[in-house]
C-alpha cells in the first residue's frame, strides 16, 4: 500500500502542533509581559533610595591596622556607614563583622527595632511595615541568596518587601508583585519548574526541537498546498 505522504504529513503537524501550541502560546504570553514591564521596575530600583556617598574624615577613624588585629583571618576591610556614621567593615571567614569608625570597637548585631529604622530610611514610599521576620530558610522568591536574613515587608497592592542582612543591616535584595509576576513568567518561558534558572533543560530542548520539527511539516505542507502546472502530452 503507497504511504499517501499529504495526508501523513498533515496528521504530523496536527500532533506537533498539540503538543507545543500551549508552549508556544506561553512563550508569547510571557515573552510579551517581561518586554512590556521595564526591566528597572522589575528590580525594584523605585523601591529604594539610591546611597549618598558622603566623603569620610579620615583623621576622626582608627587605623584598619587596628581593626585587622581584631578579625585576623579578615580578607577584606573597608569603611562604609552605618545609621549615617561611619563604620568599618570586615569580611572574615564566619561572614561580615562591624567595627566603630572611631574606636575600631566590634559593633552588636543591629535588633529589630534597628532594622525597622533602618528599612524606613531604604524605602522609598509612604506605606507601614506590617511584617518584619528573622528568616533561617529561604522563600520561593530568595531561593538565589543563602539566609539567614530579614525580611521586611509594607503594606500596599504589590506588596513591596525588604530583605535585609542580620549582620551589617545591609540591603540585600527587594521583592514585589510585578516582580514576583515575572518570576513566574520566567519559570514558565524557560520551562524550569524547580530552581528557575537553568535555560538549557531537558523540557526547553525538547519542546524547541518540537517547535522547530512543526515548522518543518507546516513548510513542507505549504509548499505541497501549490498548485503544479501539469505536463503536457507530447
Amino acid at each position: 500500500m503507497a504511504i499517501r505522504w499529504p495526508l501523513l504529513v498533515r496528521r504530523t503537524h496536527k500532533w506537533l502542533a498539540l503538543v507545543v501550541g500551549v508552549q508556544a502560546l506561553l512563550w508569547a504570553l510571557t515573552g510579551m509581559y517581561m518586554v512590556a514591564v521595564h526591566i528597572d521596575i522589575i528590580h525594584g530600583d523605585h523601591l529604594v533610595r539610591s546611597p549618598v556617598d558622603k566623603p569620610f574624615d579620615l583623621s576622626q577613624l582608627a587605623q584598619p591596622s587596628r581593626v585587622v588585629e581584631a578579625a585576623p583571618g579578615a580578607s577584606e576591610i573597608r569603611l562604609q556607614r552605618y545609621f549615617g556614621a561611619p563604620v568599618w567593615r570586615a569580611e572574615t571567614p564566619d561572614g561580615p563583622v562591624l567595627f566603630e569608625g572611631a574606636t575600631a570597637q566590634p559593633l552588636a548585631k543591629p535588633t529589630e527595632a534597628q532594622v525597622r529604622a533602618l528599612a524606613r530610611q531604604i524605602y522609598t514610599g509612604d506605606g507601614q511595615i506590617v511584617s518584619v521576620k528573622l528568616l533561617t530558610d529561604a522563600p520561593q522568591e530568595m531561593q538565589a541568596r543563602k539566609p539567614p536574613y530579614w525580611q521586611i515587608e509594607f503594606e500596599g497592592w504589590n506588596r513591596p518587601t525588604l530583605y535585609l542582612s542580620p549582620a551589617t543591616g545591609e540591603l540585600i535584595s527587594r521583592r514585589h508583585a510585578l516582580w514576583r509576576v515575572f518570576d513566574f513568567a520566567w519559570m514558565l518561558h524557560i520551562m524550569d519548574y524547580d530552581e528557575r534558572t537553568d535555560v538549557n533543560n531537558l523540557l526547553l530542548r525538547i519542546a524547541t526541537w518540537t517547535g522547530f520539527a512543526m515548522a518543518l511539516v507546516g513548510a513542507w505542507l505549504l509548499i505541497w498546498s501549490f498548485p503544479r502546472r501539469k505536463r503536457k502530452k507530447a
